[in-house]
């Protein structure tokens, strides 16, 4: 039974035509749920009651089935988001770097607290468990781009800049922020062009690579996994580590091929997984 929505036409056919790129990538379209509601908050700027119920016609789900998925993950939101979200690191290590100080003096600033969002809707604050930046504590994420080494000066300096509507320029990463919207629109799985854009790792991540040269320190040898049998030497045959990576592999340009029937040269094996 199809499903009204109050998208406008052309919208709708929009999100239909992005919806179903998304769900060729998957063996059961049901696994496409999770990028799915990406691409709602690409339109909506949260999940709105009209994506749930598109999603769920789409995916031949109910939609407390989609509602349940979608209030599961903290990064999909349940009430409209500001332009960019500022996620302030207070667990471990950040916390003891001065996190809880960032957040309590940043949220005084903006005169709002968790989850909530200033009246001009730029900034949604979030208290963070963790940016997954140890090595360059205390962290502030703004759409989920890094802002390394921060200070509570620092860190209103930033919210004071995205207020104003200048760009600023992450730590690592991209050159500028996207919104809300745009990055929600590459979480869904569209590529924007930027993904090798900036620095990708500083000094601190790459400070136990360079120790392990120095010293000559290698992996231990694998089997299966590399191809079957041990490898000579007893090292993993790898140039380079993960922080060093090219900038474009297969995965990234089709893994599709590799994970999946719809992509050329996957085998059947792999269309099963």
């Amino acid at each position: 039974m199809s499903v009204v929505t109050t998208y406008a036409p052309e919208v709708e056919e929009r999100l239909r035509g992005e919806a179903g790129q998304i769900i060729s990538r998957y063996p059961q379209a049901r696994s496409a749920l999770l990028p799915m509601l990406h691409l709602i908050q690409s339109e909506d700027g949260y999940v709105s009651a009209r994506g749930i119920a598109l999603c769920a016609e789409l995916l031949g789900l109910t939609r407390a089935e989609v509602s349940a998925v979608a209030t599961f993950y903290t990064q999909y939101k349940r009430h409209p988001n500001g332009q960019y979200t500022v996620g302030v690191c207070t667990n471990a290590l950040c916390a003891v770097m001065g996190g809880d100080i960032i957040y309590d003096k940043v949220s005084e600033h903006l005169g709002i607290g968790h989850d909530e969002t200033t009246e001009d809707g730029v900034i949604t604050l979030e208290q963070v468990e963790c940016n997954a930046a140890c090595d360059y504590a205390p962290v502030v994420v703004v759409n989920w781009e890094f802002f390394d080494n921060q200070t509570p000066t620092s860190a209103i300096g930033l919210v004071d800049e995205l207020r104003a509507g200048r760009p600023v320029s992450p730590t690592r990463g991209a050159a500028t922020v996207g919104t809300f919207k745009e990055i929600s629109h590459v979480l869904a799985g569209f590529d924007d062009g930027r993904a090798d854009e900036g620095v990708g790792a500083g000094p601190a991540t790459l400070a136990g690579l360079q120790l392990a040269r120095e010293r000559g320190w290698t992996a231990p040898a694998t089997d299966e996994a590399r191809g079957g049998g041990a490898v000579e030497g007893g090292t993993v045959p790898n140039p380079y580590g993960s922080a060093e990576r090219p900038p474009t592999t297969p995965d990234d340009t089709d893994p599709a091929g590799k994970r999946g029937p719809a992509g050329e040269g996957a085998t059947a094996e792999e269309g099963k997984q």
